[in-house]
């Protein structure tokens, strides 16, 4: 120990006596160092992450909007896709419905076209007969007597005269 060192320090150290002039050198150095990293290096570090934390929660906020904006036009679409298939079950109501009723009226008019035919045939079997009949009853007189005669052997009724 310096005979210095002893006069500033009186007490003994022992082994971590420092030299004076390299503490206040590192001192100064120290200073310098933290004044160059606090005024020039550490604002465009602060400045840096600051702006990768922007982009970071930006990103995320931008997603976020995003995801909100992809959420209500899925909304949207499901809506718009609810309201075809309920006007698709309508039409396909309508359709049947329509379906039911033309086909009611195809039959109508067939049970009626029938009818009608049916009726003309039921006319036309009944003129037939009619006319077969007035046909037949001048006939069957004489066709009686011939059949008479034929059995019994001799002319019977107007043949004999």
């Amino acid at each position: 120990m310096t005979l210095a060192n002893k006069q500033i320090f009186p007490i003994d150290l022992g082994p971590l006596n420092p030299v004076w002039a390299e503490l206040i050198l590192g001192a100064i150095l120290f200073a310098l160092t933290f004044l160059i990293l606090a005024k020039g290096i550490l604002p465009k570090i602060n400045r840096t992450l600051a702006e990768r934390e922007d982009a970071i929660d930006g990103g995320t906020d931008r997603a976020d909007g995003l995801r909100a904006e992809a959420t209500a036009v899925r909304e949207q679409y499901e809506a718009e896709l609810a309201e075809a298939r309920h006007d698709a079950a309508r039409i396909r109501s309508q359709a049947t419905e329509e379906g039911s009723k033309a086909i009611a009226a195809a039959r109508a008019e067939g049970i009626a076209e029938r009818d009608g035919i049916l009726a003309a045939g039921h006319q036309q079997i009944a003129a037939e007969r009619e006319t077969a009949e007035r046909e037949l009853a001048g006939d069957v007189d004489s066709w009686a007597h011939a059949l008479a005669g034929r059995i019994v052997g001799e002319p019977v009724g107007a043949q004999r005269a």
